[in-house]
């Protein structure tokens, strides 16, 4: 068979589309306090996951720190980062509020859990220069 009809596992397909699709999330919580611990990180992955999973959105790699959290996923086409983002943030920001309603309050958060600001970045594929370089190659028929 042909390199070129091979199936690529990386490559997700819809009706009309193929894609491969990856974005490398940040959120930080507001004021950056310290509020996570190894517990709580664990919590808001699984939280993260339920939400990845109801927008067909695969959550490939979770980590934390105290005052911040990182995210790879493998979204689909259709779907639009920011929708995806606040999603994210607000289910997890309702789930870890009422679970660990004690130790929120006792470090003094207020009303809010995460920064309205946040960082998404595309990642995965061909560098940037070598996708450039194959577009200028090819042979234009006019």
């Amino acid at each position: 068979m042909s390199p070129r009809w091979e199936t690529d596992a990386e490559i997700r397909r819809g009706r009309y589309v193929a894609y491969n699709l990856h974005a490398h999330l940040v959120f930080v919580t507001k004021y950056r306090p310290d509020v996570f611990d190894d517990d709580m990180l664990k919590r808001c992955e699984e939280i993260m996951r339920e939400v990845c999973d109801s927008f067909e959105v695969e959550l490939r790699e979770f980590n934390g720190e105290p005052d911040h959290v990182h995210l790879l996923v493998q979204n689909p086409a259709k779907l639009a980062i920011s929708k995806l983002v606040n999603s994210l943030k607000g289910v997890s920001s309702r789930y870890l509020r009422a679970e660990y309603a004690g130790w929120i309050d006792r470090i003094g958060m207020g009303s809010v859990f995460w920064s309205r600001s946040y960082f998404a970045g595309s990642c995965g594929g061909e560098p940037l220069s070598i996708i450039r370089q194959y577009i200028e190659d090819q042979q234009r028929h006019l």
